[in-house]
């Protein structure tokens, strides 16, 4: 693969975790607390939509991100050490498993009307999340310094 479709690569990951990043920290700060304003009888609906709403903002740019983060270990751009690399996979499957076995949980429960037990986990387990991605994102831009310079 040639300099310039690598650096691209790079790019698209770049931007998807950037992405991301800012998305989940408007989620925890913003998005997630605002949840238990919601009227006991709008709870179910506003999850609901919630859900579904949020997978066409988050789905695309996640799953360019981890093609993206797979992708690099075959097409490394130079400068780039392989242990970045392992630590932002390491990081993104901590996001994945985070969302698979805590959040989703946590979302199915709130599906189904308010839970104020299931609502407080939601938004304390959820740093895990936005612990990961901002490392994610300060990784990647450490790796920009060596792909740019």
């Amino acid at each position: 693969m040639n300099d310039m479709l690598i650096r691209f690569l790079f790019v698209a990951h770049l931007g998807s975790t950037l992405f991301m990043t800012g998305v989940i920290w408007f989620v925890q700060v913003v998005h997630y607390p605002l949840f238990a304003s919601t009227g006991r009888a709008e709870a179910s609906d506003y999850e609901q939509r919630h859900a579904a709403l949020t997978t066409w903002v988050v789905g695309p740019p996640m799953l360019v991100e981890g093609a993206a983060a797979l992708l690099l270990f075959w097409f490394r751009p130079s400068g780039v050490p392989i242990s970045q690399l392992w630590l932002g996979l390491i990081l993104l499957a901590a996001i994945w498993l985070s969302t698979a076995f805590l959040q989703m949980p946590c979302h199915e429960i709130l599906s189904r009307g308010f839970d104020s037990v299931a609502h407080y986990r939601l938004v304390r387990t959820n740093w895990i999340r936005t612990v990961a991605w901002s490392l994610r994102g300060l990784l990647v831009l450490w790796m920009a310094l060596s792909v740019f310079r």
